[in-house]
């Protein structure tokens, strides 16, 4: 009902590592490679396949995070790092890659991070990150304390598809948008935060954020994205989100399609 359990799971650090391209230019590559699996040591083994060009662009192996060796949580001693694609491919605790010619088709990207669709077919290979916007404050685990007034509505913003350019934030439940500001230009597949001044009269509100990057998309609403992805998008959510903040300050998230 929160703010972790709604859109909790995402990071942004600095990583530090040897790109993936360094490893398999070493090791050398045979003309029918064309994918890479890669695999965790945790207890599911985690098992993903990248397209052989992804993996000779940005992707890094990863022993620091922040200037620190990585945590064990975090997947030491080394991890993957996959700038701009979705979490489940940024394999922690590494111990298997494979070249192979074709994708590996573990249960990772069969019977799980994929989509099916509203005619019945499956959609597949959806690496990319698309464009997303949560508000944070208010939110359940920071509500409005101070009563009506002056106040600043916040959240992050991010795209893998690359910067974000802007953010728009609703009051009413995406009937009428104001354009929020940027704490600062907004980087390359990383978080970018953003702020709304307002002045709180004490009345609930239904406040939501939508996200735009630089290739011009922009974050759909939930029904928008149903129309595309059908109903069981469940690892490829980026549909604008609703927090209900209360007359007494309050917020909880709800469903405005």
């Amino acid at each position: 009902n929160g703010a972790q359990f709604t859109h909790g799971m995402i990071h942004n650090m600095e990583y530090t590592g040897v790109p993936l391209r360094t490893l398999l230019n070493e090791t050398g590559i045979k003309p029918e490679g064309k994918w890479i699996y890669v695999e965790g040591a945790d207890a599911s083994s985690n098992g993903r396949s990248i397209p052989l060009e992804k993996a000779l662009d940005d992707v890094l192996v990863a022993f620091f995070a922040n200037g620190e060796a990585l945590r064990k949580e975090h997947g030491y001693p080394v991890r993957l790092v996959v700038p701009g694609w979705e979490g489940n491919l940024w394999v922690k605790w590494l111990r298997r890659i494979e070249v192979t010619d074709m994708p590996t088709e573990s249960r990772e990207e069969t019977s799980k991070y994929t989509d099916l669709m509203p005619d019945g077919r499956a959609r597949k290979w959806t690496w990319e990150m698309d464009a997303k916007s949560v508000i944070t404050s208010p939110s359940p685990q920071a509500p409005v304390r101070h009563g009506p007034g002056p106040m600043v509505i916040t959240g992050l913003a991010w795209s893998g598809r690359g910067a974000i350019t802007g953010v728009d934030v609703s009051l009413d439940g995406g009937q009428n948008w104001r354009e929020a500001r940027l704490a600062a230009p907004g980087e390359q597949k990383a978080l970018t935060r953003f702020y709304l001044d307002h002045v709180w009269d004490g009345s609930e509100m239904l406040l939501q954020a939508r996200a735009r990057d630089e290739t011009g998309y922009v974050q759909p609403t939930k029904d928008q994205l149903r129309e595309i992805r059908g109903r069981n998008s469940v690892y490829h959510n980026n549909g604008i989100q609703t927090w209900w903040v209360k007359a007494n300050g309050e917020a909880e998230n709800v469903e405005v399609s």
